[in-house]
């Protein structure tokens, strides 16, 4: 099991937020800090020898990405699509927030009308913005905090985060903003972690076993998850997170081949997942709600 450090004080529950403007603040500079440290580049466990920038560089991400997002989300001709409505996308205007490394700006930016990512670090936005010159694509890349945007109401048609809006200081401030610059009738959808009875709740259990270590269930899960903080939802902590603003469409189960192992990593867990079909594996996840992602898709009523 990795273990992170550098965690947020005062985080002590699943999906807190802040109790006041002093804890919002130490908050979003630790998650800051900690993602300025740590940029998302898939690299825990086996370093990245390639150049940074590179197209080597930019390919090597996307392939550990994608060859794990395969497992629980395959796809015929582009990844996400079951999720990212792209063949309606040319002509409207698409936000991304939390770009990380780019891989889904390089997708969205090349079929929609405007694609604008943001991110509150300046490491993701120098790589993403350096991804789309490398490949010729069009777009913007900002450094902004997702809780305050600086684009006018009513801006875009789209937004898309993936594994994001959890790590916030405060999730609920950056559903608002999103509220705020989609148009009537636009879409959100984004990937957030869940708080499910495997592997949240199990994985605690056999890792108290384990390790000797007795801890409540969430600060074990925090020492496992990346960033100063990480907020796991059940769906309908979510729908009360959206009420009032968005309505929600849907909300899925996801997991990866990993969360079906109870395991620490190691040999004998690469085998096991080895061994586990990717059906079953999905079947799992989603079915049996084995996995530790919600995927919600949203939309701005009409009338708004």
């Amino acid at each position: 099991m990795t273990v992170f450090g550098n965690k947020a004080a005062g985080f002590d529950r699943p999906a807190q937020l802040p109790c006041d403007d002093d804890e919002h603040r130490r908050w979003q500079i630790a998650n800051r800090d900690w993602w300025e440290a740590a940029p998302m580049r898939y690299d825990w466990r086996a370093e990245l020898r390639q150049t940074p920038g590179t197209e080597a560089f930019f390919a090597e991400i996307d392939r550990r990405f994608l060859e794990a997002a395969k497992c629980f989300m395959p796809w015929r001709n582009l990844p996400f699509e079951t999720v990212i409505p792209f063949d309606q996308l040319h002509d409207r205007d698409v936000l991304e927030i939390g770009v990380g490394h780019g891989t889904h700006a390089q997708l969205l930016a090349r079929r929609c009308k405007s694609f604008t990512g943001i991110d509150l670090t300046t490491a993701a936005v120098r790589m993403t913005a350096q991804r789309l010159r490398l490949f010729g694509l069009p777009g913007r890349v900002l450094q902004m905090d997702a809780e305050n945007l600086a684009f006018p109401d009513r801006s875009f048609d789209f937004v898309w985060s993936w594994g994001v809006v959890h790590h916030a200081a405060d999730t609920r401030r950056v559903l608002k903003e999103a509220y705020r610059v989609l148009r009537p009738g636009g879409g959100c959808t984004a990937m957030v972690y869940y708080r499910s009875w495997w592997n949240y709740y199990v994985f605690w259990l056999l890792r108290g076993l384990l390790q000797g270590q007795w801890r409540s269930p969430h600060h074990v899960s925090q020492s496992g998850t990346d960033g100063a903080l990480a907020r796991y939802y059940k769906p309908g902590e979510w729908r009360a997170m959206a009420h009032g603003l968005f309505n929600v469409e849907a909300i899925e189960v996801y997991g990866l081949k990993s969360d079906i192992v109870p395991l620490p990593h190691s040999r004998l867990k690469d085998v096991l997942m080895c061994l586990i079909p990717d059906a079953v594996a999905r079947f799992l996840a989603r079915h049996l709600r084995m996995g530790s992602l919600l995927v919600v898709q949203m939309r701005k009523p009409v009338s708004a």
